[in-house]
């Protein structure tokens, strides 16, 4: 069973979601060309290895995440349109405190929000980056699905979970890498039959 388009998506996917946040304009569109090979690479992985969950958890994981993304978006939106619409806090110190909470209030609820979906994004990210270790014996898989599942957890601390984050995408690039070229039928059929 053959993991070459794994091993190719996965690397070439996992290096453009990387570079995409350094890269001014264009960058959003290369974070997401590498997300799609991303899951094209899960995908192959799940399929050569007859394990449909591998892919369900990692889609799941990818749903989620993006959700937190456009959560915090729209709190960052109705904040602004809602203090625009009230004119605080520009008026002034007219309504000091009390047009700042206006301000502050929703994009601090979007933001939990937000964390809490994508601490559950990078939950079952790592639970499939788990099973794809225990399959194809790359332990690397599991490291950087528990990094980024700290990662997650320490967004609320920005910087420690950012490098914890960072680290874990590095991480991911060597995993992909580091896939075999194939994988025996007999081993994927006696994990799953035993």
């Amino acid at each position: 069973m053959s993991l070459t388009n794994a091993k190719t998506y996965g690397g070439i996917g996992a290096i453009l979601s990387l570079l995409g946040g350094f890269i001014p304009r264009v960058g959003s569109l290369v974070t997401l060309l590498g997300l799609v090979l991303l899951l094209f690479a899960v995908k192959e992985i799940a399929d050569e290895i007859e394990r449909e969950d591998i892919f369900r958890d990692y889609l799941v994981g990818v749903i989620l995440r993006f959700g937190a993304l456009i959560v915090l978006i729209l709190a960052l939106v109705l904040a602004i349109g809602f203090a625009v619409l009230k004119g605080a806090p520009f008026k002034g110190m007219e309504e000091g405190f009390e047009g700042m909470r206006r301000l502050i209030a929703p994009i601090l609820i979007g933001a939990l929000l937000a964390w809490i979906l994508f601490v559950l994004g990078t939950y079952y990210t790592k639970k499939s980056y788990e099973k794809i270790s225990s399959e194809v014996q790359v332990d690397t898989f599991k490291t950087v699905g528990f990094l980024y599942f700290v990662g997650g957890i320490l967004l609320i601390a920005l910087g420690i979970g950012l490098l914890v984050l960072l680290i874990g995408k590095i991480l991911e690039i060597v995993a992909y890498f580091s896939l075999p070229e194939s994988i025996k039928k007999e081993e994927v059929s006696e994990k799953v039959g035993g």
